[in-house]
């Protein structure tokens, strides 16, 4: 009723929980674990009549309510504790596999759940619940066309206790460089852009480029939750990895792309001084090109400046957004201004025509999504919510990376 990590595939196990079986058989370094297939999914929810909750929001809670209402099979809680102990019982990452995700069509970035920090079978068994409900969630359902949401399989991975942590492009081209974001502590502080990571770029020939940020908080696991932390001053603008980590990271991302087939988004690790990896994809949307600061003469006078995230100049309404309670104030065409973007907010990428953050880097999962939906975002802007007046009329460039209220 579990499938080994080391044998998953894709037809199974999902895009996510195939990729990792396929490292793992290549001899990567990637955290040994299990897949709940889809079959389990399927026959889990079999009988709900799931597939008429999707009418609107009180549909698809009843449709959650009754999927994390059902008792798991007691063949499958057996064999959850089976491929714990197998594991010696550790605390594990529970991350979701979606039949529709982590393709080369849609990354699908945020849509579904997933959970760090996990421990016991109990835990496992709600954990993997909370996941096949996900599909009922408003973002998953946003990010669908129609009909009733896709089987769900469900990784479970040892928890790493990172260092540091983030998300590796491979290139595109032979060309171009290994684009690197990295901070301290676990990795969503990086992929959910709650923090402006350092950005590497190692070249083909081993040389890096590298911007140092001011990464002020990090996440780590105390016991089995997770705690956010302020980061010491002093540490705060040191680099998260070394240029030699850099260079074997970008090496370990060929080694990926190679196997997979074409270009990668990568999530990795550092844990106990080795080199993790935790995901694979296909990159669905690459960022732009990064190059040098334009020069002030070139900067339009009054614009704020960030990291160019998503290609493209738009000229929208600002709507100052700080939290879900001010989702509903958010109309088409709008332009979001907010701290940073969690998966939580991506059905306003739907929606508003461009985004601009105070946090996060160009590989986060709110700057992927507004690649794959088309719309301009510049990320890292610091205090861009309190700068910019709610209902100013303001033009986001993408590309260069500037915000100008016109």
């Amino acid at each position: 009723m579990i499938v080994p990590l080391v044998e998953a595939a894709a037809d199974t196990c999902g895009g996510k929980g195939g990729a990792l079986g396929a490292l793992l058989r290549a001899g990567l370094p990637v955290p040994d674990g299990f897949v709940v297939p889809f079959a389990a999914h399927l026959a889990a929810v079999r009988g709900l009549d799931l597939g008429r909750h999707t009418a609107g929001p009180d549909d698809l809670a009843a449709a959650r309510r009754a999927i994390e209402a059902r008792t798991l099979d007691a063949g499958l809680a057996a064999a959850l504790a089976r491929g714990l102990g197998a594991l010696g019982d550790p605390p594990v990452a529970v991350r979701s596999s979606a039949a529709d995700e982590d393709t080369g069509l849609s990354s699908a970035a945020g849509r579904y759940e997933s959970f760090l920090a996990v421990r016991g079978a109990g835990g496992v068994a709600e954990a993997v619940r909370a996941c096949w409900a996900s599909l009922f969630s408003p973002r998953a359902a946003a990010g669908r066309r129609s009909g009733e949401g896709p089987a769900m399989a469900v990784v479970v991975q040892r928890h790493l206790d990172a260092e540091a942590s983030g998300v590796m492009f491979t290139p595109g081209g032979p060309d171009e460089p290994t684009g690197i974001e990295a901070s301290w502590g676990l990795g969503p502080s990086v992929v959910g852009g709650t923090v402006t990571p350092d950005s590497y770029r190692v070249a083909a020939d081993g040389s890096v480029v590298r911007a140092v940020a001011d990464k002020r908080t990090r996440l780590d696991r105390e016991g089995a939750r997770l705690v956010v932390r302020n980061v010491p001053d002093d540490v705060r603008g040191r680099a998260a990895i070394d240029d030699a980590t850099a260079v074997r990271l970008a090496g370990l991302g060929a080694r990926i792309a190679a196997l997979r087939g074409g270009p990668q988004d990568v999530e990795w690790a550092v844990a106990g001084g080795r080199v993790w990896i935790l995901q694979a994809r296909p990159i669905t949307a690459a960022p732009p090109a990064a190059g040098p600061p334009a020069p002030a003469a070139d900067v339009p006078a009054g614009a704020l400046v960030g990291t160019p995230g998503s290609r493209g100049a738009v000229t929208g309404t600002a709507r100052i957004v700080r939290g879900p309670r001010d989702f509903a104030r958010v109309l088409p065409g709008d332009v979001l201004v907010c701290p940073f973007t969690d998966p939580a907010w991506t059905p306003l990428l739907r929606i508003v025509a461009g985004v601009v953050t105070e946090t996060g880097g160009v590989l986060s999962h709110a700057a992927i999504v507004a690649r794959e939906h088309a719309i301009p975002a510049v990320l890292g802007v610091p205090d861009v919510t309190s700068r910019l007046r709610d209902g100013a009329l303001v033009t986001v460039d993408g590309t260069a990376g500037t915000v100008t209220a016109t």
